[in-house]
């Protein structure tokens, strides 16, 4: 259904978390908050990519898009609320997700399909 890719610069990210405290809550749930600078910027391409592979459709809150890593690693994506709505009316139901940051930048792709 789609695909989206993002990059995020970790130390400009890094500075923006500092200069801007409110856009911890703004972007991260709960959950995420208070993840290392890297994964959070990780996280951050993440919803990117999952806005680009959803078409970009206005009204998403970052908040309704969260990234738990499983014991092994692996990165998965839950989406309640605006990003579940989108999903739905867009015939998604199933995600891809990968993550990686190395060099000081993060970045993540995000597969959108219909099972």
């Amino acid at each position: 259904m789609g695909v989206g890719i993002d990059v995020v610069d970790i130390a400009r990210f890094e500075r923006s978390l500092e200069r801007t405290p409110g856009l911890r809550v703004r972007l991260f749930t709960e959950v995420e908050r208070d993840l290392p600078p890297r994964s959070l910027a990780a996280r951050f391409a993440a919803k990117e990519a999952l806005a680009k592979a959803l078409g970009a459709p206005r009204g998403l809150l970052w908040t309704d898009a969260e990234i738990h890593r499983a014991e092994n690693g692996r990165p998965s994506l839950h989406v309640s609320g605006t990003v579940a709505a989108a999903a739905e009316a867009r015939g998604v139901n199933h995600w891809h997700i990968s993550l990686s940051h190395d060099g000081g930048i993060a970045t993540a792709v995000v597969i959108a399909e219909q099972l």
